[in-house]
């Protein structure tokens, strides 16, 4: 693995757990150093970070406070 991409992991340590956890991102980062944008997005995705799936879990929030806005008013009753 080149320096500039052993550096890039070391300065982002997500990224590096991602490789440990995916290991063929080795052989990918070793053959094309380029692929270090690709990395990013692929991490997103394996970490939740993607604006949809953000966008899904503020969706589940929001739910959950409507299910418990409505058992408060049903105790109420």
């Amino acid at each position: 693995m080149r320096a500039q991409v052993y550096q890039h992991l070391q300065q982002y340590p997500e990224f590096a757990h991602f490789v440990r956890m995916n290991p063929e991102w080795y052989r990918y980062l070793t053959r094309d150093p380029n692929k270090l944008q690709e990395l990013e997005e692929a991490s997103k995705a394996f970490y939740g970070k993607t604006f949809s799936q953000q966008v899904g879990k503020i969706g589940n929030h929001v739910q959950m406070v409507h299910m418990l806005i409505n058992l408060a008013d049903t105790m109420k009753d």
